[in-house]
């Protein structure tokens, strides 16, 4: 298995352990009879703890799509280089670091991180054309 399908691995597994950690904060934030609930009635977006975790969840999820469509397509092109290989950990490696940044509120540095994952995604896509 190439570096690029592992990294594709474990940014499921990092996607699934988001999704954990943010349901779990908004169960802790608007309780379970809401998380059990249809969600017809809107809320304000969460704050704190619990509305980071999601916001970075989300913002995986912005991302996640464009990647795990390039892994594949480079796959069965055979288009796997150093770039791509380089790409594929640059992505998976700046979304793990982007979680604690994020909830710790650290302004820039996740920008510069989020700004990172885009570029690994580019270098798996270029090889592409």
């Amino acid at each position: 298995m190439n570096v690029e399908l592992q990294m594709l691995i474990w940014s499921v597994a990092l996607g699934l352990v988001q999704v954990a950690i943010a349901t779990t904060g908004m169960v802790a934030q608007r309780g379970l009879s809401f998380a059990a609930s249809p969600r017809d009635k809107v809320l304000p977006p969460m704050d704190g703890l619990p509305g980071r975790l999601d916001r970075a969840r989300a913002n995986l999820m912005e991302t996640f799509a464009f990647f795990a469509a390039a892994v594949p397509i480079g796959y069965l092109l055979q288009r796997h280089t150093a770039m791509t290989a380089l790409g594929a950990q640059l992505y998976f490696w700046s979304r793990l670091v982007y979680v604690p940044i994020y909830v710790l509120g650290i302004p820039y540095v996740r920008t510069l991180i989020w700004t990172v994952s885009v570029v690994g995604i580019v270098m798996l896509v270029v090889p592409l054309f």
